[in-house]
């Protein structure tokens, strides 16, 4: 068998090997339907705002509770839910966390100079919503907010991931799942 025969059939068995793979995807993908969402989120009337606390550590105006209070604010003037002032008048509870984790380390200098290092933090939100009557975690969302330099383009940049947190809210508050009983197509 010649070099050429032997590619041609190599190529034409690698292709006839991508092909199941490639359609047993396409096959995966069509039949993956919507999980249903937490019936609660989008029936419940009811909300306490609960503040589980931030890190700022000054790189944002505000203070720790900035995130409690900025979130607090949007769901008022959304109006969807009641906020609550107890927790036992609520159906559900919003947690609100806003964290700084670590993630790395800038390290620049060498060659002779200075060695410098400086932690690469990635500032988030977190919402964990509960279900008051069962106890359990019906949802989550985490929102980046973006690094900049300066104080007013880093409290810009919380401002933009707050709104993205709460249209996450709304995103999935204004969706209801399948009637019960039901299927839906």
């Amino acid at each position: 068998m010649s070099k050429i025969m032997k590619r041609v059939f190599v190529c034409a068995a690698f292709a006839m090997a991508c092909v199941p793979v490639v359609g047993l995807r396409a096959q995966n993908q069509k039949e993956l339907l919507p999980a249903p969402l937490p019936r609660q989120i989008f029936t419940a009337h009811k909300v306490f705002v609960s503040n589980a606390g931030g890190d700022t550590l000054g790189d944002y105006s505000g203070g720790p509770d900035r995130a409690y209070n900025q979130f607090y604010g949007a769901l008022k003037g959304w109006g969807r839910y009641e906020l609550v002032a107890a927790p036992g008048d609520a159906e559900l509870v919003f947690e609100i966390s806003f964290a700084m984790p670590i993630v790395g380390e800038n390290v620049s200098g060498g060659n002779g100079t200075t060695v410098s290092s400086s932690p690469v933090k990635d500032p988030q939100f977190r919402l964990a919503i509960v279900d008051l009557k069962t106890q359990v975690l019906l949802w989550t969302f985490t929102e980046h907010v973006q690094p900049a330099l300066l104080q007013m383009n880093r409290d810009k940049n919380f401002d933009h991931a707050m709104a993205a947190l709460v249209n996450d809210v709304r995103n999935v508050a204004g969706q209801p799942g399948p009637a019960a009983g039901g299927a839906s197509k």
